[in-house]
């Protein structure tokens, strides 16, 4: 099993874990967004509704 060699510092564990950290953050922003862009009707998303599905299954 792999062990590190030597101890990692707590300021080089505390920025990865920020760098992790803000990356979801921004991604839960931008899903919000998207989220409350569709249910207003102002979204430049396109997706599929069911009665697409449906003709494009016939």
């Amino acid at each position: 099993m792999a062990v590190p060699k030597k101890k990692t510092s707590k300021s080089k564990r505390d920025k990865r874990r920020a760098t992790w950290r803000h990356k979801a953050a921004i991604q839960a922003q931008k899903a919000l967004s998207l989220g409350k862009s569709i249910l207003t009707g102002r979204s430049k998303f396109v997706y599929p509704s069911k009665e697409d599905e449906e003709e494009s299954q016939e």
